[in-house]
């Protein structure tokens, strides 16, 4: 940028000297010629008018026109002659607007007028510098959205290479926990443990399941929603705290969305996380549910902390988190997977400091 400036600013300055001085010479051209009107018309002979016609005739570029003492039309050079009456008039004010004529002594007490506009080569060298201001604001544009591209893919590739890692990583462990869960059946072990253990270790394989599904395109299943999220707030609730209540409130009884259920239940447990983080194990969180023809809306509330006016347009943003632990990868995840495997979206609806915050899922029907 800091070059394209100086590559303008340079063009700009370098412009107008040369505009300057093709000005100035034109203004020498004209009076020369003006000179060239008054020696012929002091000059009777034809050998004495050679050169001075010749000045005239060699005029190709800039746009003439003679009047008399009082402003009769005399003559033109290098005006169209075929333009219409209004367009020609309209040509003949535009050249006498352009500069102050040149004033020719023809005799003691007559003389002319010459009025001369700007060739058009001047013309282009004035608009020069503004296409190039164009031409390189474009160039600006061009950089800016290919190095964002990049950027955004860059950032693609580092997460999609984490989750596939992460769930790589897990799945060696998740297998032997298994195999011991199994040989643990055999032995004289608390039932009731050996089931919560077995619960967790298929929660850690819904965890893999999830990453490893983070960077291919879901097959995305008619389901039912109020199952899901029942079951999300059953699982939440047993690890939030005994003062944290959860409400569930739908228009339908049942509602029929196209999901990818493991990655769809991660948005909602993120958003859950993050309310029961905001409310310090106090609270309470509702979620709404309202199933219209277009889309079905899911409003997730929470009465926590809330989020400052400055902070919420860099919630979604990968990094930013206002938790002295955070990674800032929740939000922006639960954005990506809304919008680009649901084709709906996450934003937040409403916040208030020290009432609460309500985050809103679409899904397009």
């Amino acid at each position: 940028m800091l070059l394209a400036i100086a590559i303008a600013t340079s063009a700009l300055y370098y412009a107008r000297n040369l505009t300057q001085k093709l000005a100035i010479e034109e203004k020498k051209k004209v009076e020369l010629i003006g000179q060239a009107v008054e020696s012929i018309a002091k000059n009777n002979t034809e050998s004495s008018g050679l050169v001075e016609s010749s000045i005239l005739a060699n005029n190709t570029t800039i746009p003439l026109y003679f009047t008399d003492s009082i402003g009769t039309l005399l003559g033109t050079n290098n005006i169209d002659s075929s333009l219409k009456k209004d367009a020609y008039d309209l040509k003949l004010k535009e050249i006498k607007e352009a500069h102050p004529p040149i004033k020719v002594k023809l005799f003691d007490n007559d003389f002319q007028f010459i009025y001369y506009g700007e060739s058009e080569l001047l013309k282009q060298l004035r608009y020069f510098p503004y296409v190039l201001l164009i031409v390189l604001f474009l160039f600006l544009v061009i950089v800016a959205s290919y190095i964002n591209s990049s950027n955004r893919q860059l950032q693609d590739r580092v997460w999609v290479g984490m989750s596939k890692e992460t769930a790589h990583q897990l799945g060696t462990p998740l297998t032997s926990l298994v195999a011991w869960i199994e040989y643990l059946k055999s032995t004289n072990v608390e039932a009731e443990a050996l089931s919560e253990m077995h619960k967790d270790v298929e929660r850690l394989q819904l965890i893999a399941d999830r990453f490893s599904k983070i960077g291919s395109i879901p097959k995305l299943e008619e389901e039912q929603l109020l199952e899901h999220l029942n079951g999300i707030v059953s699982y939440m609730q047993k690890r939030a705290s005994k003062n944290v209540k959860f409400s569930i409130h739908s228009n339908k009884p049942e509602v029929l969305v196209a999901i990818s259920g493991p990655l769809f239940d991660w948005v909602i447990e993120n958003l859950i996380r993050n309310a029961l983080d905001a409310m310090d194990g106090n609270g309470e969180i509702t979620l709404n549910i309202k199933d219209e023809i277009t889309q079905t809306i899911i409003d997730v509330c929470d009465t926590g902390k809330g989020i400052s006016p400055q902070h919420l347009k860099k919630v979604f943003k990968p990094g930013f988190s206002t938790k002295k632990r955070g990674w800032g990868l929740g939000l922006s995840l639960a954005k990506r997977i809304m919008s680009e495997y649901h084709y709906g979206d996450i934003f937040v609806k409403k916040s208030e400091l020290g009432k609460g915050t309500t985050f809103r899922v679409l899904l397009k029907r």
